[in-house]
């Protein structure tokens, strides 16, 4: 019994379970949908909870990690989207779904995810908030640029930005200035997990039709997937190594330049498209879910490795 709440409190198994189960019998997703905001809020205020309050007290030293962020989710990941949407993706449906993803803001879950694989969470809160505050001016200018002047909605990216970053930072703010930061601490790790597999299940549930109907269409979209997670956060570690970046940042810098708010794009195709735009969403979903799992455990190796020499 003990072995079996031990692996239901780890976040690889649950992560790969959340996609697994979302395939399978995606059908339940039509009733977790509506508590993915709150849990994603919920993630993202234990995530920042253990952020002092002295970080927001100089908007000079918040400039550059902004624009880090916008450098890196729009110009590095967006660039080689907009590429390889170019080079090989044929489907104009699929090219859509592309220039959506581009256009969309970093993923909320950088943040958590950067607690959970020792990152430097400061830098993900405000290399995020930069990508969101870019989106607002970038987003209509992509999408107006490349799908028509009819795709306009800021107020979803705004609605966003607020309920999962400003509404959480206060709120993790009330939580330390209350003092109940340390009771909750040691259940942080639990609520996040199971937190980032309803997000995941949900997300993979929703669009389970669309990968198991369109499987031709399948290929080179997670082959584009492939190039945006593991090759791209294989150059960013090489870079960032020959640069001497600091291992808690560089966690950031990969995650920052390899993770787009999926589950924006996803939502925006089906509404102003069809099912076979969200595809490339959904797939990035699932590559991303597995390429959060492969650095979790190369980081473990990587522990282990150092705990024996």
């Amino acid at each position: 019994m003990g072995k079996l709440i031990q692996l239901l409190r780890n976040r690889d198994f649950l992560l790969i379970l959340s996609v697994i189960l979302g395939l399978i019998i995606g059908d339940g997703a039509r009733w977790t949908k509506m508590f993915v905001i709150p849990a994603l809020g919920v993630v993202m205020t234990l995530s920042i909870m253990g952020i002092p309050g002295s970080l927001f007290r100089s908007p000079r030293a918040l400039l550059l990690p902004a624009l880090i962020g916008l450098a890196m989710n729009y110009g590095l990941l967006g660039g080689l989207f907009f590429l390889l949407n170019f080079l090989i993706i044929q489907d104009p449906s699929l090219k859509a779904g592309f220039i959506i993803l581009l256009a969309v803001p970093p993923a909320v879950a950088v943040i958590p995810f950067s607690m959970l694989l020792k990152g430097d969470v400061s830098f993900s809160l405000i290399g995020a908030i930069g990508g969101y505050l870019g989106a607002l001016i970038l987003m209509p200018l992509i999408t107006i640029g490349f799908l028509g002047p009819e795709f306009v909605d800021r107020s979803k990216v705004i609605m966003i930005m607020l309920e999962l970053i400003v509404i959480p930072l206060l709120f993790s703010r009330l939580l330390r200035w209350r003092g109940f930061s340390e009771k909750i601490e040691p259940y942080k790790g639990m609520f996040t997990n199971w937190g980032f597999f309803l997000v995941n299940y949900t997300i993979v549930g929703l669009n389970r039709s669309i990968i198991l109907n369109h499987p031709s269409a399948i290929a080179p979209v997670a082959l584009v997937a492939l190039f945006s997670t593991f090759l791209m956060g294989f150059v960013i570690g090489k870079i960032g190594r020959l640069f001497q970046v600091e291992p808690g940042k560089l966690v950031s810098l990969t995650l920052l330049g390899t993770h787009k708010n999926t589950g924006l794009a996803a939502g925006l195709a089906l509404s102003l498209f069809d099912e076979r735009t969200a595809l490339p969403a959904t797939v990035c979903t699932i590559f991303m879910i597995v390429y959060i799992v492969w650095l979790n455990f190369k980081q473990t190796r990587f522990s282990r490795g150092d705990r024996h020499n």
